[in-house]
């Protein structure tokens, strides 16, 4: 297990070493998450109520789509010169392959997350450093639930000619009840109208869903890689 694990750590920090010295699926999710922003903000001309009302259901679309550009190169970097036959033919357990290419695909999105946050905040004119933590634990796990779910769906279609666009019809609709408790949460933490149960109600959505699907895709993946 703790073998396992340490190897799941170096995938993840050689994939975090690449990406960051290439910067292709970085420069992308990020550009396209700042376009999206800016050209909304001029799209919706709206009070400051109902910006508030909108602004998590804004965000983590932003979000969602911009981590399928990131989870879509998880695995296809690894196509060329045949690296992903010589990494499932090696001794590392599949679910440390699997791993490893979620973490670094967390870090990522987490990056371009923490690139387009102040950019929403300055161009909605919504303040979010008060409730910074609470606002932190919230994109963290539903950003694991975006990388995991997406990670394992770029395994399944890494050799699919057209990845690029069966990847977003895969994972979309899984994502669907992630997305709902992160813009519920979002929503309610920004427009300051968060009572505990709410609040309870929508960390235990979250959780469970990281929980549920982490363990599935660990369980599956050797299955999915080994076909």
């Amino acid at each position: 297990m703790k073998r396992g694990l340490l190897a799941a750590l170096s995938i993840a920090r050689k994939d975090l070493k690449t990406e960051l010295r290439t910067k292709e699926s970085l420069n992308a999710s990020a550009s396209f998450a700042l376009v999206i922003l800016v050209l909304f903000s001029f799209a919706f001309d709206l009070d400051r109520e109902s910006i508030y009302a909108i602004s998590g259901g804004l965000l983590w679309l932003v979000y969602s789509f911009a981590g399928a550009l990131i989870v879509n190169r998880s695995f296809a970097r690894e196509l060329p010169n045949d690296c992903l036959d010589v990494l499932i033919a090696s001794p590392t357990p599949a679910w440390s392959l699997f791993l490893g290419k979620a973490i670094a695909a967390f870090f990522l999105l987490l990056i371009v997350e923490a690139i387009s946050l102040p950019v929403f905040g300055l161009f909605y004119n919504i303040s979010w450093t008060g409730v910074f933590w609470p606002l932190l634990l919230t994109i963290s796990l539903a950003t694991w639930g975006i990388t995991v779910v997406g990670a394992a769906f770029s395994a399944v279609t890494v050799n699919v000619r057209l990845r690029e666009l069966m990847l977003p019809v895969l994972l979309y609709p899984v994502l669907i009840p992630l997305l709902i408790g992160g813009m519920g949460m979002t929503t309610q933490l920004l427009s300051g109208n968060m009572a505990a149960a709410d609040r309870n109600q929508y960390l235990r959505q979250l959780i469970a869903f990281d929980a549920i699907y982490t363990a599935l895709a660990v369980y599956l993946i050797e299955f999915v890689l080994v076909v």
